[in-house]
């Protein structure tokens, strides 16, 4: 570990493993929960346009990435509501849409390579500058004030837009904050894991997490701490077997799944075997009445 710090870029590619693991989590609970799962492919695709727009402009394309896959947001949930296009399709017109301005961007940008356009697809932590570091620590921050004071309601609207709205909650509203704050966090985990697999550092903790637990809470709070394993066990392993760190920490991220079915099946199986039989009162015994048998006889 000392030998890991030694270098400059890989303490702040801890730095942002660190950002990833924490906030990805917790806003995939929020999607899981909404049977959103797909929404960080979506806007992981359009936020490649506003890389693309940044390399082109000779901006951070951590910024223009973050306005963009904002707009997209808030776009895709208008789109949803105002027309009568459901909320899958109106996540293909994301994703179709992203990725082409993406490349069409990137083919009028001078100068730029495929290195740079896969950097961003895939991940690459060496790449990571100072600048990046407080762009998306600052996304970090505003993601989980978000969350902090909006926790509740978009609890509860997860849980059921009918009963959220029947409590006078600004159902509208609180989509478009849930899509803002999962198009921000996508940008916050773009350059550790790539925008091509966003969508899976923050739903397989998730799924991992439900595994082994119902409530809501304690499943928000194994999934940080399964996503923070996965970034920081990942970035690692990818550090000192010179793998890619993007895949390595996905991929670490499903064994970690795969582990957590193990366990929350035997944990189920324990539970179910020491939980006593329902007795049944001596009183609703005696009133019980046998079938009168069918047929003639």
């Amino acid at each position: 570990m000392t030998e890991l710090l030694q270098y400059e870029f890989m303490r702040r590619a801890l730095i942002a493993a660190v950002l990833v693991g924490l906030v990805t989590p917790i806003i995939g609970t929020f999607l899981v929960q909404r049977r959103l799962a797909l929404l960080g492919d979506g806007i992981g695709h359009i936020a490649l346009t506003g890389v693309a727009l940044g390399l082109l402009t000779g901006t951070s394309p951590v910024l223009t990435a973050a306005v963009v896959a904002t707009l997209g947001a808030i776009l895709m949930e208008l789109v949803r509501v105002r027309t009568r296009t459901s909320g899958d399709v109106a996540l293909a017109l994301l994703f179709y849409g992203g990725i082409a301005g993406g490349v069409l961007l990137i083919g009028l940008t001078p100068g730029a390579s495929n290195a740079t356009l896969t950097s961003f697809l895939f991940g690459s932590v060496s790449t990571v500058g100072e600048q990046d570091i407080w762009i998306v620590g600052a996304l970090a921050v505003g993601v989980v004030a978000v969350l902090a004071v909006f926790g509740r309601e978009l609890f509860v609207l997860c849980q059921d837009e009918d009963v959220a709205r029947a409590h006078g909650l600004p159902v509208r509203f609180l989509s478009i904050l849930l899509a803002v704050t999962a198009a921000l966090t996508v940008v916050i985990a773009m350059r550790v894991v790539g925008v091509l697999m966003v969508s899976a550092l923050m739903i397989v903790p998730v799924a991992a997490a439900q595994q082994l637990s119902r409530s809501f809470r304690v499943t928000m709070g194994l999934a940080i701490l399964i996503g923070l394993s996965s970034s920081l066990g990942g970035l690692t392993t990818a550090f000192y077997s010179d793998l890619a760190p993007g895949a390595t920490i996905v991929l670490l991220a499903l064994a970690l799944f795969c582990l957590a079915v193990l366990l929350g099946g035997v944990l189920r199986r324990v539970t179910k075997r020491r939980a006593p039989a329902p007795s049944i009162p001596w009183r609703r015994v005696r009133r019980i009445r046998c079938p009168r048998p069918m047929g003639g006889g």
